[in-house]
């Protein structure tokens, strides 16, 4: 059968941001033979995520993922429909999900690679099991409860940056869900501003593109800010640590406005926010989502419910098309994305 494929074609430069031209289509020949515990899938839709930046090198600067190899089909999240299977878990016309989804049209998995699901958990929005009921959304609700202290009746204020973004979006509702007074979140356009703030629940938000980031923090955070989710690191985080309280908590997540320099991640810290952090006892852990997949089922069922009764809303930014990968990933890299980016690949 004729698939359609996505390759890494070449890695970016050194501290460069990445270009579609980096990935590549082509059109390839797959012989659906299937061996025991093999199944061949239909792909629904992909996910394409800030961490694949440093899969794009040739070190990745982490142990936890591979870098991808020229010439070779990308992988990343991924939903699907089992076309036909020898894998006794695995049955014709189950929904699948996997984290290492080929970018390809249709693909031969093997079945203990793939997690059977039930599309009632997310009301048949398949592309959710990609984002808010998925790993993103385990990365905002076990972030801030592992790593926030958030407290009910507490008067805490919590700051998100990235707000917009696939687990900032999540994050700062469930900061609110959990007992935050005031939750603000800070983007780069007004368009994202208005979805936080109208769409979301977010207290305020601040785009940094156009406002004055501090000054605006002062206004928004009058008591001081106690819980940070930090998805971007870089100038924005150092001027959201300075206003934090004493005591306080940075949930960190993401840099991803340093996913394209050449530096260790995380990133190094300035000497003056270093003792920002010890002056003022604030803890600024490291979050890793892998390091608590032994609690991921009960998180997903509470990630379902809160979807499915509009505690949690979802944004998604949906385009269509394996040929519009490589675009779709810079743009989300660039934060032209609202919510989580999906890329439709077949009904």
């Amino acid at each position: 059968m004729q698939v359609q494929r996505v390759v890494l074609n070449s890695r970016p430069g050194k501290n460069g941001a990445p270009v579609p031209e980096n990935f590549r289509v082509e059109e390839t020949t797959l012989v659906p033979d299937l061996k025991d515990g093999e199944v061949l899938v239909r792909t629904l839709c992909l996910s394409v995520d800030p961490y694949m930046r440093c899969r794009m090198n040739e070190d990745t600067g982490v142990d936890y993922v591979a870098p991808w190899q020229l010439s070779e089909s990308v992988d990343g999240g991924g939903v699907g429909v089992v076309e036909s299977s020898r894998c006794t878990t695995c049955s014709e016309g189950g929904v699948v999900t996997a984290f290492n989804w080929p970018w390809q049209t249709y693909a031969v998995m093997k079945g203990s690679v793939l997690q059977k699901v039930d599309p009632q958990l997310v009301d048949g929005h398949l592309s959710y099991l990609l984002g808010a009921v998925g790993m993103t959304g385990l990365t905002a609700l076990l972030g801030i409860r592992e790593k926030g202290n958030v407290i009910q009746g507490a008067n805490q204020t919590m700051v998100v940056s990235g707000a917009a973004g696939a687990c900032g979006s999540i994050a700062g509702q469930f900061g609110r869900l959990d007992g935050c007074v005031r939750v603000v979140g800070i983007c780069g356009s007004d368009e994202k501003c208005r979805a936080l703030v109208d769409d979301l629940g977010f207290s305020a938000a601040i785009n940094y593109r156009q406002e004055d980031v501090p000054t605006r923090l002062k206004d928004h955070c009058p008591d001081g800010i106690d819980v940070y989710f930090d998805n971007v690191g870089g100038a924005i985080s150092d001027t959201v640590i300075a206003q934090m309280n004493k005591d306080g908590h940075v949930i960190l997540c993401g840099q991803i406005s340093q996913y394209n320099k050449d530096v260790p991640y995380p990133p190094p810290l300035s000497e003056e926010i270093h003792e920002t952090l010890r002056r003022k006892n604030i803890t600024r852990e490291r979050f890793m989502v892998l390091n608590y997949m032994h609690k991921a089922e009960a998180a997903l069922c509470e990630l379902s419910q809160r979807v499915k009764s509009g505690q949690i809303n979802v944004l998604e930014t949906v385009v269509n098309g394996i040929e519009n990968m490589g675009d779709a990933f810079c743009s989300m890299m660039k934060g032209g994305n609202i919510g989580k980016q999906i890329i439709k690949i077949s009904e």
